[in-house]
């Protein structure tokens, strides 16, 4: 796919050389970094993939962190530009919100997907810089953010669509259904505009048929019950998810071709070499990782829909399902997390060991969906497979932005009451009005001293 590039120079034939040339190292770092991660990526990886010496880099940019910083200035500022132009455009001509929404959408999507080189290196890369890197990019982040807060804030004053739920959590709902398009969307194969059009439909509509209808919740999982990883009491046994626990926070936070078995055997607090008496290899301890947390979720799920005497309808039984997801997004964190950051940068035989558990796992939320839209219970204009693709980025970009451990601070979310917003976003839409049958503690309208609190319960860019 093409990559953005910086505007070519028009001072002359060297210049013009040279811009092409930075053009150029920057759309084989972006790959680089998108597919094996920061850490991992070095100048010489990037001077072969750009087809240069290593050190002819140094005459366009002074370090890898020179690189990276121009991918991510010019993955937002491209972004940014559009979605900002068409706010105003639509402005000017008098087009209504869900007109200028639909547009603002495509404009999103559009830039993510045509140019996802650039966007996956800033996506899956960003949560795991260092922090003086992540601060120098934040002022641009908060700017593109703020034009979805403002917007969306504007439409809660015009009544356009729900002002039951803040507008952070609101703005992070709908960049998360749209980054995670990325993840899975082939705007090589099918047009950008199309998905456009349904994720609108989505995300203002919602799924459900029965919109606003009371939905019977589940009991939460408790997390000693979960049984996730095959053990017994013996010291062996604890040190193997000691490590894997370890190794799973490495993973996530460092990226799998970065992360040594030095790294993780510091982590779990041992000698690197005892390690070995239990793994032999980094494979073998990421392939455990990665089955433990796709192993739990997938039998959590299947005892979830088999419950249909518990939740004998269709809106409520996808309800209990999108809870079981988050429960065990976030209770079993780091080694979903692991998954959900790591995945698009393994090697293609790794993915492919893992890929039977993944696709019944989707295949199980397929047969749910299926069976809803059959029934009647759920809208039938967007077909199963892109609507469980986008419900499921939704969930899973919440590990982006989402603490649950600031859950019982003045402004912030529990868990539960996270999961309960998702539900009513994903099942009735932003434009449906839930007047005063929705509400929790933390929910409060959104005033200009709410909105300030609310920044702090999500102020990670999209």
């Amino acid at each position: 796919m093409n990559s953005p590039s910086p505007q070519l120079g028009t001072t002359g034939k060297n210049h013009g050389k040279s811009e092409q040339t930075r053009a150029l190292i920057l759309s084989a770092a972006a790959k680089l970094f998108r597919d094996e991660g920061y850490d991992a990526t070095t100048l010489r990886k990037i001077a072969k993939a750009a087809r240069m010496e290593a050190g002819s880099l140094y005459y366009h940019f002074a370090s890898k962190e020179a690189i990276f910083d121009e991918i991510l200035r010019l993955g937002v500022r491209h972004v940014f530009d559009a979605v900002q132009k068409v706010r105003e455009d639509c402005r000017l001509s008098g087009r209504d919100f869900r007109q200028t929404f639909a547009l603002m959408i495509d404009a999103h999507l559009t830039y993510f997907l045509k140019e996802s080189d650039f966007t996956s290196a800033n996506i899956r890369n960003y949560s795991r810089l260092p922090q003086d890197m992540r601060v120098a990019h934040r002022p641009l982040r908060q700017a593109y953010t703020s034009v979805w807060d403002n917007f969306l804030a504007e439409a809660q004053t015009a009544g356009d669509i729900r002002s039951d739920i803040k507008v952070v959590p609101l703005r992070q709902f709908v960049l998360g259904a749209m980054n995670w398009t990325v993840e899975w969307y082939d705007a090589t194969r099918y047009p950008v505009s199309m998905l456009s059009e349904r994720l609108c439909k989505l995300l203002l509509d919602g799924m459900s048929i029965a919109r606003g209808m009371p939905l019977k919740q589940p009991a939460p999982i408790e997390l000693e019950t979960l049984d996730l990883i095959d053990s017994d009491d013996s010291k062996s046994s604890r040190t193997r998810v000691q490590v894997l626990s370890a190794a799973a926070r490495i993973f996530r936070d460092r990226g799998y071709k970065a992360a040594t078995m030095r790294d993780i055997a510091q982590e779990a607090g041992m000698e690197a070499g005892s390690i070995y008496y239990h793994f032999s290899s980094k494979d073998e301890i990421l392939d455990e990782v990665l089955d433990i947390g796709l192993r739990a979720v997938l039998r959590g799920m299947s005892a979830t829909i088999s419950k249909t005497h518990q939740f004998p309808d269709h809106r409520s039984r996808i309800a209990a399902a999108i809870r079981t997801h988050m429960e065990y997004l976030f209770r079993l964190s780091e080694f979903t997390s692991a998954n959900i950051r790591i995945y698009g940068q393994l090697p293609k035989k790794v993915r492919a060991r893992h890929q039977p558990i993944r696709h019944k796992y989707a295949n199980l939320w397929d047969d749910c969906l299926r069976k809803a839209q059959e029934a009647g219970e759920l809208r039938s204009d967007i077909k199963v497979v892109p609507l469980r693709q986008a419900m499921l980025g939704a969930l899973n970009w919440t590990v982006e932005w989402f603490n649950p451990e600031k859950g019982q601070r003045d402004g912030y979310y529990s868990l539960s009451e996270l999961i309960v917003m998702l539900q009513s976003l994903l099942l009735d839409g932003l434009q449906y009005d839930a007047g005063p049958s929705f509400h929790h503690r933390d929910l409060p309208s959104t005033s200009k001293r709410t909105r300030r609190r609310a920044l702090r319960a999500g102020s990670h860019a999209g």
